[in-house]
């Protein structure tokens, strides 16, 4: 890691012996097949050893605004009693799920994924593709994917529904020299830190981890969920999904 040199006003300088763990792809109850609160999955976070998490509801910035009207995260990117929360949002585009880190979204479910990186890019935000060849959940597949100049490819999805579509993300951001990360796409606080990174950051903050991820100054931590937490979730977005096609019957009869 280089020497830290000038940090913006209140963001916290990194211990050059020091590697911040980061768990990038997490969900709390805004999201409707989360369980948790917000806050206790920072809790989780916290006595798992990691220091950074990005909450990645889907197509939702609601806990973002949640924790900042708790005191738990700061706008300007630094971190609050030495943990650090990454602004994110997990977007349903067309072609599938994409991650958007660093930044506060309106819902854009539906939006094109080149529209939504493009959008990402524009305002300074990390892209990273979530579960792409897991063809049991929505990732984008590379025939999409190919076309997108996307930051990142999550190459290790502790919750993978078949394991062999995480080799093929490996494979894949290998072909193209994208930076690869693993996340626990946590759906519950006890979930969370399954699956993380280490990132070598040269500043404590939001900036500096989406600084180090592009440049792919990350080391992946890989393990997969309990069975039952598993099990949990896949229930849970059976109960999403149903309650979606409820929702949309309704809407058309009225």
């Amino acid at each position: 890691m280089k020497d830290v040199g000038v940090c913006f006003p209140g963001c916290a300088m990194v211990d050059p012996a020091m590697q911040l763990r980061a768990d990038l792809h997490c969900h709390s109850y805004f999201s409707a097949d989360g369980v948790s609160p917000p806050e206790e999955l920072i809790r989780a976070a916290r006595r798992k050893g990691l220091n950074v998490l990005a909450l990645t509801d889907h197509n939702s910035c609601a806990g973002i605004e949640y924790l900042e009207s708790k005191g738990l995260l700061r706008a300007d990117g630094a971190p609050v009693d030495g943990f650090l929360v990454i602004p994110a949002q997990e977007i349903s585009t067309r072609e599938g799920h994409l991650l958007a880190l660093g930044l506060r979204l309106p819902d854009l479910h539906g939006i094109s994924a080149a529209e939504a990186v493009s959008l990402i890019r524009s305002q300074g935000g990390l892209s990273i593709a979530p579960h792409p060849f897991d063809y049991f959940r929505a990732g984008i597949r590379s025939r999409t994917l190919d076309t997108l100049p996307i930051d990142a490819i999550e190459v290790f999805n502790a919750a993978a529904t078949l394991r062999r579509s995480n080799r093929q993300a490996l494979r894949y951001a290998k072909e193209r020299g994208l930076p690869m990360v693993a996340a626990s796409d946590a759906h519950e606080a006890d979930a969370i830190g399954t699956a993380y990174v280490i990132v070598d950051a040269e500043e404590f903050s939001v900036a500096g981890v989406l600084a180090a991820i592009r440049k792919g100054l990350v080391k992946r931590e890989e393990h997969y969920i309990k069975a039952q937490a598993a099990f949990r979730k896949t229930w849970n977005n059976v109960f999403r999904f149903r309650h979606h096609r409820v929702s949309a019957s309704s809407t058309k009869t009225e």
